[in-house]
């Protein structure tokens, strides 16, 4: 694979300077003013799904949150997972976001590691404490889907951390309060990397649906539909 040169990210930097700070009414004369997000997305620090160039966002469109695995942690005030819990308070309490998605992939490696058995090669180990967040989800999986393979394990744990996280997202007052009043919404989004296709979680099926098929799909069914 082809490393990139620091001097390609000068130019990435120049071509989002010409698209964002030129032109008569310029993108960051707004949000020099302040950042006003409707929507709050936790996703994985996975360099293949930054959620901006994924759902085709302008700077100020989301407030993310990115981490390995997209986990959220349960609310403990005395815990030491402390970052992710700032920032979610900090988008509910300060800027008042209407929704918060928690977005998963496909091929995960924080998944594929908790599932294959991690073994940490330091004393020093934050990788294996984050993903004991979602050992429960790896041993229903491993429990249910036995007969199944890796592949399939993974993905219904990729899947199931999305849903846990969702849970965690309401053992948090300042989520839990809102959503019962309706002023905000929680939704788990899966991106299937393999096919380029969107998934959302559905209560009603309780299962994964596509909002966005992958390409060849879609494409089939407008030709069959023109006809």
């Amino acid at each position: 694979m082809e490393v990139r040169n620091i001097h390609q990210f000068i130019e990435g930097f120049q071509r989002f300077q010409s698209k964002y700070f030129a032109g008569t009414e310029p993108l960051y004369e707004r949000l020099n003013h302040g950042q006003d997000p409707s929507t709050l997305l936790i996703g994985c620090c996975d360099s293949r799904v930054d959620p901006a160039l994924l759902l085709d966002c302008d700077p100020g469109d989301i407030f993310v949150i990115r981490n390995v695995a997209n986990l959220v942690p349960p609310c403990n005030e005395l815990g030491h997972q402390q970052g992710v819990s700032a920032a979610i308070q900090f988008a509910v309490e300060a800027l008042k976001i209407k929704r918060i998605i928690v977005m998963g992939h496909e091929k995960c490696g924080g998944i594929r590691a908790l599932m294959q058995g991690y073994t940490p090669s330091r004393k020093i180990d934050f990788i294996g404490r984050w993903m004991k967040i979602v050992e429960p989800v790896k041993q229903q999986v491993l429990s249910q889907l036995a007969h199944c393979s890796a592949a399939e394990q993974n993905r219904a744990c990729e899947m199931g951390a999305i849903l846990m996280s969702l849970n965690n997202l309401r053992s948090f007052p300042w989520i839990s309060e809102r959503e019962a009043r309706g002023e905000i919404a929680l939704h788990g989004w899966y991106f299937d990397m393999s096919q380029g296709a969107l998934l959302a979680y559905s209560e009603r099926s309780d299962g994964f649906l596509p909002m966005v098929c992958p390409l060849g799909i879609a494409h089939a069914e407008m030709t069959h539909t023109e006809k």
